[in-house]
């Protein structure tokens, strides 16, 4: 805990919180009585805090302080920092898609390209994606991740030639383990984990090689109905937090994919 930084941070911003109430005083911002009833702690506690000599707050203290003090997430991230504790993680609606992902995507023409979950939800697709996925939003439940389908669902394999099939299944398997670590609050991550290993036993010998590779490149096969084969390399891309990436798809013999799309979607 970093005393002298705590005490000039705290009344930095407690001097920079104009009350709502405008009257003539002397103080600058609140007072320290109103920063301690809006956290609701002590006058005492929070005077010895800002005077170098409290004792070390705990974390929900220092989540009161953060909302007594009106606090952005930077500024609360860094209070949390200087009391010796880690920031609270925030955990994003699993839709709510990252928005420097989302222009890319609606960029890209001539490219399938699909965003997704760390746990391989479909969370937004562009028009050559749907084309050559199909709709991959629609699932609820453990289906809603392209792992649990390709393990569980034989129909899932349809859209792809059977000579990938062995290699898909190793990297799959790699990158569940691999995105596990990346999220926030695992159960989710569990209760796939837990699913697959009870449900498929090709998933389940998989599992115990414990390979673990978060893709970042790969090469793989589409069968599209009318095109017949399509080789792709596909790049990805993550987002800030490495909770999302987006999938671009790019066509090894430089196949224009346009003429694809049938109608407007």
């Amino acid at each position: 805990m970093n005393r002298e930084a705590l005490a000039d941070f705290l009344r930095h911003r407690r001097a920079a919180i104009v009350p709502a109430q405008r009257t003539s005083r002397r103080t600058c911002g609140l007072r320290r009585e109103e920063v301690a009833e809006r956290a609701y702690i002590s006058i005492d506690y929070y005077t010895r805090l800002e005077q170098r000599r409290g004792p070390r707050p705990s974390p929900e203290v220092a989540s009161a302080l953060s909302r007594a003090l009106d606090l952005t997430i930077d500024e609360r991230d860094h209070l949390f920092h200087l009391i010796g504790h880690n920031p609270p993680q925030k955990v994003p609606d699993r839709d709510d898609v990252d928005q420097g992902l989302r222009r890319v995507l609606h960029a890209l023409d001539g490219n399938p390209a699909l965003i997704v979950s760390n746990l391989g939800q479909t969370l937004l697709q562009n028009r050559l994606g749907l084309e050559l996925f199909g709709d991959q939003t629609r699932y609820t439940g453990l289906a809603r991740s392209a792992y649990y389908r390709w393990f569980t669902m034989p129909e899932e394999r349809s859209l792809y030639p059977a000579d990938i099939h062995a290699d898909q299944s190793a990297t799959y398997a790699a990158s569940v383990r691999a995105s596990a670590d990346l999220e926030p609050d695992p159960t989710e991550a569990e209760l796939l984990i837990e699913a697959l290993r009870e449900q498929s036993p090709e998933f389940r010998r998989l599992w115990e090689n414990h390979e673990v590779r978060l893709c970042r490149q790969e090469t793989t096969s589409l069968l599209h109905p009318t095109a017949g084969r399509l080789d792709f390399d596909c790049e990805v891309v993550l987002s800030h937090d490495r909770r999302q990436r987006m999938l671009v798809f790019t066509p090894r013999c430089g196949t224009d994919l346009r003429h694809l799309i049938t109608e407007p979607r």
